[in-house]
């Protein structure tokens, strides 16, 4: 399981924020989403700990506290939600894709 950590500056690195992770524990994996156009941090990320131990521990310290500016909010990630209909990704189905006609 992951740690989604919200309101973030849009400065912190990945290194910034294992940093600040480490405090609680192993960091395994921390991954800044950026926005495919601009290219900017899109001010979240994802923090993965060793255990569930290390998570909860840094979730009850970071949660609502100030950093980099910032007030954190920190939680167990939840999974994706499929959002379906999305642009660009989703097969459709009706008789244009498949050469059928009206």
């Amino acid at each position: 399981m992951s740690i989604y950590v919200g309101n973030l500056s849009y400065e912190v690195t990945e290194a910034d924020l294992s940093a600040a992770f480490a405090d609680y524990g192993s960091v395994k994996r921390v991954q800044l989403p950026t926005d495919r156009e601009t290219g900017r941090m899109r001010g979240f990320g994802f923090v993965e700990m060793g255990s569930e131990a290390e998570e909860a521990a840094a979730i009850e310290a970071l949660d609502g506290a100030e950093w980099m500016g910032r007030d954190l909010k920190v939680n167990k990630a939840k999974p994706r939600e499929d959002r379906g209909g999305s642009f660009g990704g989703g097969r459709r189905n009706n008789n244009f894709s498949r050469g059928g006609g009206y």
